[in-house]
């Protein structure tokens, strides 16, 4: 392995529910819902979309929100078998690899081991 593992995935028209998401994979691995303030004069039109929920197993963490997920690890690991599980979990959750359904702006996944 010679690069950490990375990947995203994408929703494309109903919005993720971390709060849900969040009691699934309490217990399971660490979980830590970050919300960002949401201030009313903000002329962003993405205010709404800033919560991120981090989840971590053993080497992979996942930074999800609500209709992207980034998975990734710090330096590159084999994966064990709950790295795995959050993997395929996500890649449920988030079941598009591209964050369009146009035909473009596709994202591949960095290859991975498993121990």
């Amino acid at each position: 392995m010679s690069e950490p593992y990375h990947h995203v995935r994408f929703r494309w028209w109903n919005r993720a529910d971390l709060e849900k998401i969040a009691e699934e994979f309490t217990g399971k691995y660490n979980v830590d819902m970050t919300h960002h303030p949401k201030d009313t004069m903000d002329p962003s039109l993405l205010k709404d979309q800033r919560d991120e929920l981090i989840v971590t197993a053993d080497t992979l963490m996942g930074h999800l929100s609500i209709f992207r997920a980034v998975l990734s690890q710090k330096k590159p690991e084999k994966f064990t078998a709950k790295d795995v599980e959050l993997r395929r979990r996500v890649r449920e959750i988030y079941s598009h690899d591209r964050s369009t359904p146009f035909p473009w702006m596709y994202s591949s996944e960095t290859k991975y081991e498993v121990q």
